[in-house]
């Protein structure tokens, strides 16, 4: 068996697009800004010209998986600030008609299945939410806070203890891009 001296991986850095490494990962572009901390200690990061340079040292399994999944996260955060993320969500009913409206940092939907109270769907991070009709649109630059203010809105009108062929009323993802 025979290891490997180092494991180096590359990014490449759009032109608009700017990335400072320091104690933490910061990539500004045109659609906004990210900044997050790495924080696995086997990886060093150095920005070269247009490449952002990940390198491990005598890696075991662990780095491995480590390296692929930082690369992952900095390639998420030029898309975002270039392109951004978004979500396209349905609101399906069939008996009760329910009403989704945004309410700051929260999502209110009313008269879920004929319901008396509220159900609430927090929003994460600057995930931006647009209710249009029986539309709605999740928008960001953080893919992570974008597809937890989803998963929210799905869990949040979550049927428990009835026949899911028969209840399908929810608010559900038709669309990601």
């Amino acid at each position: 068996m025979v290891l490997a001296a180092n494991i180096t991986e590359e990014i490449e850095i759009p032109e608009s697009v700017d990335v400072t490494i320091g104690d933490d990962v910061t990539v500004k572009g045109p659609q906004g800004e990210i900044s997050r901390k790495f924080t696995y200690h086997n990886i060093s990061m150095k920005k070269e010209d247009d490449k952002v340079i990940l390198e491990t040292r005598f890696p075991k399994k662990k780095d491995k998986s480590m390296i692929g999944t930082t690369r992952a996260h900095i390639k998420n955060m030029i898309i975002g600030v270039t392109d951004g993320f978004t979500y396209h969500m349905k609101i399906v009913f069939a008996h009760f008609p329910m009403t989704v409206k945004v309410a700051g940092d929260k999502v209110n939907i009313d008269n879920f299945l004929g319901e008396r109270h509220p159900r609430v769907a927090k929003i994460v991070g600057s995930a931006k939410v647009n209710v249009k009709g029986d539309e709605v649109t999740i928008t960001g630059v953080n893919k992570e806070d974008v597809g937890q203010t989803m998963a929210n809105l799905e869990q949040a009108t979550k049927i428990k203890g009835r026949d899911p062929r028969v209840f399908q009323d929810g608010i559900y993802l038709i669309d990601k891009s």
